[in-house]
């Protein structure tokens, strides 16, 4: 999936977006994530352990939202077609705007749910024809896992840099958490809006791409 500059830069710049909203989900949810479901799964055992059933209840919530939205993504990208990708990301610009504009009326609750289903969705741009693996973006244990296999690899010979671009798309989010956290200070949840630009942006870059590869 990242054998292509096009798809690395892609990968990379959502992974990034992953990273901004998951920063500003993480602060505003008080240690919760809103793309990050392995973290919230070890938070939900560990409230259940602790008879905390709010924490416990919201932490399922927040999963289960997520996973909607990454069925949605699956289903909306089973339809194939040049302009897939540039689809998957418009909607998910416009769940990114929805969930602005719903902190904007007083509705941090829509809010959450609008960018957790975007979070969702956005791992459907990679996917495969079968619609069932592809290429995480919003989460990045994997792609460390990738990284240490692919290093043990070069070391034996194999591909010398070809943990690279995982490498990239691990910083990408880090990078990009550390400034959806500094926005969400100073801006608390309207920081989505910039989020929503970026993928918007994104989406139309795609879509000139791929128009440009039909000519």
């Amino acid at each position: 999936m990242l054998t292509s500059r096009g798809n690395l830069a892609l990968a990379c710049a959502l992974s990034g977006l992953a990273g901004y909203i998951d920063g500003i989900g993480f602060i505003h949810l008080g240690g919760l994530f809103v793309s990050f479901m392995s973290g919230n799964s070890t938070r939900l055992g560990a409230t259940v352990a602790e008879m905390n059933w709010p924490k416990a209840l919201e932490a399922i919530r927040l999963i289960a939202i997520f996973v909607v939205g990454a069925g949605a993504g699956s289903l909306i990208g089973r339809r194939r077609g040049k302009y897939r990708q540039g689809r998957l990301v418009m909607i998910e610009a416009l769940l990114l705007g929805a969930g602005a504009l719903g902190y904007e009326l007083g509705s941090s609750q829509l809010a959450i749910v609008a960018i957790l289903l975007a979070m969702g969705l956005e791992n459907a741009v990679f996917q495969s024809d079968g619609g069932t693996t592809g290429q995480g973006l919003t989460y990045m244990t994997g792609t460390l896992v990738k990284i240490g296999q692919l290093l043990a690899a070069a070391l034996t010979g194999g591909p010398r840099w070809a943990w690279l671009p995982h490498l990239f798309l691990w910083g990408a989010l880090v990078i990009g958490a550390a400034i959806g956290a500094l926005a969400y200070q100073h801006i608390n949840l309207a920081a989505v809006w910039f989020a929503a630009a970026t993928a918007l942006i994104v989406s139309m870059i795609v879509v000139v791409a791929a128009r440009r590869r039909r000519v």
